[in-house]
């Protein structure tokens, strides 16, 4: 992602702007998850009455017992040897059905940094994460972490599962703290990917925060990843990743490879252009999403968090509903 660095105004003199790719500033992180708790966590429970099932779902290894189908079941646990002997729905439950580890793969390269306003898709990261592991930890489920600045083979910070309030300041503290990768490469999603995949032994549910602004070959180990764990993406966003604002001459520099370009925002092409690519790469990373069997929770910089984590847990719930009245109808 381009970061802004000057404009140059028509008559040829250069006006220097400050960059909307700056490090997050220091705060209270105790009073940010106490107000996060209040006006986020409190609403959910508000309007879902603490039913997180259809979007936190943990299930374990070891198979404990088989039972006939109801309605809010994931039809990916369905036993469909014994279905067809009985003809109807059975799923199959095991021993860490009650419980689940929540594992968060946290993507911090140079991209997420950006924010074309006072928010940048970092500090939407550290918002986001504290909420779904606040919500996970007081029911007594495990959430850890592993942070990738994308400049390294190795994940920066590996933090066990655990629960607790401290365990989630410790989260949000080292999020905000992790350092900006130096402008050398574009990030590697793939690795950070089978990183996970190798570090989760047992069956989680793994969130993947990131802006998926990648170089290729990371969709087959999404994939993988998918295929033995429920995965869930979060992907940050900027509105001006969407659409180019009317600004004029500007000077801008790729966060991560710091090649540096000029371009005109006043122009309609470049802007029409601009859009296009916009939506064909978005057009791409659904059906990525689609394929590897993944909902994916789009937070922008400008959105209410809160509304889109309902949106999405409602949307959710309404999908997987709708899957088991087509099981029941066929």
């Amino acid at each position: 992602m381009f970061k802004f660095l000057r404009r140059r105004k028509s008559s040829g003199q250069v006006e220097t702007t400050s960059s909307v790719c700056a490090q997050p500033t220091a705060i209270d992180l105790e009073q940010l998850l106490t107000q996060l708790t209040w006006r986020v966590i409190r609403r959910l429970d508000g309007q879902l009455q603490g039913d997180y099932r259809t979007l936190f779902r943990g299930s374990g290894i070891e198979l404990a017992d088989l039972r006939e189908y109801q309605p809010h079941d994931d039809v990916r646990h369905i036993d469909w040897n014994v279905t067809a002997r009985m003809q109807t729905p059975y799923v199959r439950q095991h021993q860490e059905d009650r419980e689940m580890t929540a594992s968060f793969l946290i993507d911090l390269s140079g991209s997420v940094g950006f924010g074309s306003q006072s928010v940048s898709k970092r500090s939407v990261a550290v918002a986001c994460v504290a909420v779904l592991a606040r919500i996970l930890t007081r029911r007594g489920n495990p959430v850890g972490a592993m942070l990738f600045s994308g400049s390294r083979q190795k994940a920066d910070h590996i933090l066990p599962a655990r629960t607790g309030k401290t365990h989630i300041l410790q989260l949000m503290q080292v999020i905000q703290q992790c350092e900006t990768p130096s402008l050398s490469q574009m990030t590697d999603l793939r690795h950070m990917l089978l990183q996970m995949h190798a570090y989760c032994k047992k069956r989680s549910t793994v969130f993947v925060v990131s802006d998926f602004i990648s170089d290729s070959g990371w969709e087959k180990a999404l994939g993988s990843l998918a295929h033995r764990h429920e995965v869930i993406a979060i992907r940050l966003q900027d509105p001006w990743e969407m659409e180019l604002p009317t600004m004029g001459l500007f000077t801008v520099q790729d966060s991560e490879t710091g090649e540096q370009i000029l371009i005109d925002a006043n122009h309609k092409g470049l802007r029409e252009r601009y859009a296009q690519l916009a939506q064909e790469r978005e057009l791409a990373l659904h059906k990525t999403f689609e394929r590897a069997h993944v909902d994916c929770l789009t937070l922008t910089t400008d959105a209410d968090l809160g509304q889109a984590m309902l949106d999405f847990m409602l949307k959710r719930k309404q999908r997987l509903r709708s899957a088991a009245s087509h099981l029941k109808a066929a």
